[in-house]
């Protein structure tokens, strides 16, 4: 093992008294009757990760690099997420473990290289999080939410000062903007949904959401002058998805989350149209388009029913029978 990067050193304290600071929030929680002791099966884990990278242990995993690993670790945290809008304790249980499989293996592949360890990645967001939270560890106040998100902007600030200050990057690069932050490789609508809220704060703003609202129609036709097909309307496309990800941040609407609910109800109607196809025993690609959408139609219904069936229980008192029966009444 080399020696450890310096760079790592530096962030371990990005701020002076972070580690006092981590130190005495520990003391805090460790004082409470119910705080979380060690964490054996943790330690385990770590040591069987190292183990596979050994020179007589797993052939793929000796292999594998940071660079490799990049689609293991999206397509594992999707996995998790997966499994939260699924419901499933047990799935999300295992996926979690397979995240936490990838972290442990970047940090192995560092230890490595003399870049930094399990421990630092650990003790800096440890350091960050009891930063970021004066209003828990420290004599900051916050009431809400919005109090929070000042009190974040602010420690935030100070970070990105105290890097620049700290000479991190080329000695002739320009300071870090306000948009560098955002990671290039987010999903296009969460980023797109970031950089314009940060844009916001920073006063580039649309009056009122009427005034988006008619973004979203200039751009629109903007998309329509384009010759179809190509590359300046894919281009002017995009800018109608921007101006639309606008309208929703307006309205508080998570767009990444609105656009993940659409492909969930898409595909339950998708599938209730496969069932009823079945059912007939015909295959969907062997129906036309006015058969597809009789059972489209169809399948929102079965769907709306069960909505209502599902209110309606949710309504009814506990001790009333009707609440396992047929949806009536109000439903």
């Amino acid at each position: 093992m080399g020696e450890k990067n310096e760079d790592v050193q530096v962030a371990a304290e990005l701020l002076p008294g972070d580690a006092a600071a981590a130190d005495a929030a520990d003391e805090q929680s460790r004082a409470r009757a119910d705080a979380p002791g060690t964490h054996p099966e943790f330690d385990r884990l770590v040591r069987t990760v190292w183990r596979l990278r050994q020179a007589d242990g797993c052939p793929w995993d000796r292999a594998q690099t940071h660079q490799t690993l990049e689609r293991s670790l999206v397509e594992e945290t999707y996995e998790a997420v997966d499994a939260i809008e699924r419901q499933s304790d047990a799935h999300l249980a295992e996926e979690l473990g397979d995240v936490l499989m990838q972290v442990l293996l970047h940090a192995e592949i560092a230890r490595e290289d003399g870049a930094f360890t399990i421990d630092d990645v650990c003790r800096q967001i440890n350091q960050k999080l009891v930063r970021r939270h004066p209003h828990v560890f420290g004599e900051a106040a916050a009431q809400s939410e919005q109090d929070v998100g000042r009190i974040w902007a602010d420690v935030k600030r100070r970070e990105r000062e105290a890097r620049a200050a700290a000479g991190e990057g080329e000695a002739d690069a320009a300071p870090e903007g306000l948009l560098d932050s955002v990671p290039r490789s987010l999903p296009a609508l969460l980023q797109c949904q970031k950089i314009s809220e940060r844009a916001a704060r920073a006063g580039f703003e649309w009056p009122s959401e009427a005034d988006v609202w008619r973004q979203v129609a200039s751009e629109r036709r903007e998309f329509e002058a384009e010759p179809a097909g190509s590359d300046a309307q894919a281009l002017e496309f995009g800018d109608v998805l921007f101006s639309l990800v606008n309208v929703a941040r307006w309205e508080g609407i998570d767009a990444e989350a609105a656009l993940a609910a659409s492909n969930r109800k898409f595909r339950s109607r998708w599938g209730a149209m496969e069932l009823m196809a079945r059912e007939q025993g015909v295959c969907l690609d062997q129906l036309d388009v006015d058969e597809l959408s009789r059972l489209w139609g169809e399948a929102k219904r079965l769907e709306r029913g069960e909505a209502a069936a599902d209110n309606c229980k949710k309504a009814a008192p506990a001790d009333d029978p009707a609440a396992d029966g047929p949806a009536e009444g109000l439903c």
